[in-house]
């Protein structure tokens, strides 16, 4: 199995001409560029975002042209210090133009636990990660029944999951209640 990494990874969201969307399943994901911003988040401290300009440029870039870039981060509650450092993230990627909706994992049964992206519906991305929870890279599927496979799990996910803002609210009607 050959890897897509590196620039050639970052061209994959260069290259659709639609739609892009991600199923995040995991429970963290150990990426060097995130130490820092997440040791700031835990410690209350001021990010100005730099580390994440690029992607955030790029989905500004992609809403401009029309293009729809959307993922479901499927979460365990109580929410892990990861988990709410990407709550805090996914304002700024959806100002930006990305809509990331959250589904609680009691409520994931059935869908697959393999992250990928899927792009217009046509061909995929199944991220392959170390022990670590470090992205190795990306297995490019271009099998028509495995992505007729993965977009239906998109579409069984997208309409589980519920909007960042829902998501916050319902977290905090459970803790009031």
């Amino acid at each position: 199995m050959t890897l897509v990494s590196g620039d050639a990874f970052g061209d994959l969201f260069r290259s659709f001409e639609h739609t892009a969307f991600r199923l995040e399943p995991r429970e963290r994901y150990n990426s060097p560029g995130e130490h820092e911003p997440i040791r700031k988040f835990l410690a209350g401290e001021p990010d100005d975002l730099a580390w994440n300009r690029p992607w955030l440029d790029l989905m500004a870039e992609h809403a401009a042209k029309g293009k729809f870039v959307h993922r479901v981060r499927v979460v365990s509650v109580p929410l892990s210090d990861y988990s709410r450092f990407g709550l805090w993230c996914a304002q700024f990627a959806i100002q930006a133009g990305e809509d990331i909706r959250y589904l609680d994992r009691a409520q994931a049964a059935g869908l697959p636990e393999l992250d990928y992206w899927l792009f217009d519906s046509k061909w995929a991305a199944r991220l392959k990660f170390d022990e670590d929870d470090v992205l190795l890279g990306a297995e490019i599927v271009t099998d028509p029944a495995t992505v007729v496979e993965l977009a239906a799990a998109r579409d069984d996910a997208w309409h589980r999951a519920v909007t960042r803002d829902q998501f916050l609210a319902d977290l905090a009607r459970e803790l009031d209640g």
